[in-house]
């Protein structure tokens, strides 16, 4: 009788483990994908700090062509950008006052603008935004063509 009702206490026990092994099991595959946390794209995590104005704010920001800072021939220069469009201030004719953007490249690093001119990420911070681009075009002031980085803050 002693045998029997070490074997019933051990069956007891292995079906206790099992039935929490199923429980648990079922716990952990009922959190599917609608409970994961959904990963945002490099796009997205860029376009939420890139989405602003900014600015030469103070001084503290420059407008740069082959090395040489030419941030005074653009007072009060700003940029803002919004979804898919963006637009600017004293910009002379580096920048259309205002215009559509896309990302060219799935990294988040080139932005294409409406005119066909690809703008180079070079650093972007929620404060600080460093970009470059070539711009080929001229005018009476200040668009001289050559290679621009221009730093802006927010």
């Amino acid at each position: 009788m002693a045998k029997r009702i070490n074997r019933n206490k051990r069956r007891d026990v292995l079906f206790g483990l099992i039935g929490l092994a199923l429980l648990i099991i079922g716990f952990l595959t009922s959190c599917g994908p609608d409970d994961a946390v959904e990963l945002s794209t490099a796009q997205e995590l860029a376009f939420e700090k890139l989405a602003g104005e900014w600015t030469l704010k103070n001084g503290e920001g420059s407008i740069k062509l082959g090395g040489a800072d030419i941030s005074v021939n653009y007072p009060g220069f700003s940029l803002s950008y919004d979804d898919g469009a963006y637009s600017t201030t004293n910009a002379g004719t580096l920048f259309r006052a205002t215009g559509t953007w896309e990302w060219q490249d799935e990294e988040a690093r080139v932005i294409l603008l409406d005119d066909g001119k690809e703008v180079t990420l070079v650093d972007l911070t929620e404060t600080s935004f460093t970009f470059s681009f070539n711009y080929t075009g001229g005018g009476e002031r200040a668009g001289l063509p050559g290679d621009y980085i221009i730093q802006v803050l927010k």
